[in-house]
């Protein structure tokens, strides 16, 4: 019987060329799953950095609350603490701050932070408030949580 010469490199050659290949698909799989994974738990991380954004917006309010009320303790200008509101909420992103229980809730912990009491933290609260009465809910929420 006679062989062809090419034909014995033929039997090598092509089975290596397709377990060249089937690797490099593999590796390409495994990377694109990877990427895949990266991409999901990017996603899924995403609340937690909302929760940061919300804490960071809560913590500034808060603060900013305490020094208004210890800096005004001859007279309140409540337009002017409110200006600082807004831009406080301008600065995070937060269009209807007013709206917002998270902004009253860190108005009742600025109060608590202060060491405001009795009547003047009553009359702050009807004051930040407005009068609202779930907006009154959510500083006494806040000041009742703050230690």
């Amino acid at each position: 019987m006679y062989s062809y010469p090419g034909n014995s490199k033929n039997k090598f050659f092509y089975p290596a060329i397709l377990v060249f290949l089937i690797i490099i698909a593999g590796c390409s799989f495994s990377d694109s799953s990877g990427s895949i994974s990266d991409s999901t738990s990017s996603i899924i991380s995403s609340p937690s950095s909302i929760s940061d954004k919300d804490k960071k917006y809560e913590n500034e309010v808060s603060d900013y609350t305490m020094a208004y009320v210890k800096s005004s303790k001859s007279g309140a200008d409540y337009n002017s603490y409110l200006k600082g509101l807004s831009d406080i909420a301008s600065k995070q992103g937060i269009v209807n701050w007013d709206q917002d229980p998270k902004t009253y809730i860190a108005i009742g912990k600025g109060l608590k932070k202060s060491g405001v009491e009795g009547i003047a933290y009553e009359t702050y609260k009807k004051n930040f408030a407005d009068s609202d009465l779930e907006k009154m809910q959510n500083i006494e929420k806040g000041y009742e949580s703050e230690k």
